[in-house]
């Protein structure tokens, strides 16, 4: 009887140390860089450093949040503008404007203008863009950011 009983304990340990080990493993196949829609927002989170995509073109993008904080991206895709290849990996969210995409979410942030005044500023080369997001060519050698601002 004992015996069957010290067989049993160690058949569930086994059975717990398996589990954990693959629930460690299924955690870290994606490398810990990507947070696949941690709301429910059709959104991801991505870490600082993460390339993200696959394709010709290849852009680096810039988060930085109300707090100062920076994400920086690598982007790939084959999409024709910063807006299609940032909106097709989950990167940026908004509502539809008669300017355009206005973006309210990015990289998992949203800000909301009408509550406090903030918005997503959108550059190019550090510059202010003189397009929106979802008209701006990707050109190569140029970087984007999208950065907090109070309106």
């Amino acid at each position: 009887m004992q015996m069957n009983c010290r067989k049993k304990m160690l058949s569930f340990i086994l059975c717990m140390v398996l589990t954990v080990a693959v629930a460690l493993c299924t955690t870290g196949c994606n490398g810990g860089k990507e947070t696949q829609d941690p709301a429910g927002t059709g959104q991801n989170t991505w870490e600082d450093g993460s390339v993200i995509g696959e394709g010709s073109r290849e852009f680096s993008l810039t988060v930085t949040d109300k707090d100062g904080k920076e994400t920086h991206l690598t982007v790939r895709t084959e999409k024709e503008t910063v807006g299609e290849a940032l909106t097709e990996h989950g990167v940026i969210a908004g509502e539809d404007s008669e300017y355009g995409l206005f973006v309210k979410t990015v990289n998992g942030l949203t800000v909301d203008y009408d509550a406090d005044g903030a918005y997503w500023a959108f550059y190019v080369n550090d510059e202010y863009a003189q397009t929106g997001v979802d008209s701006t060519a990707i050109a190569e050698g140029e970087s984007y950011s999208f950065k907090v601002e109070q309106g």
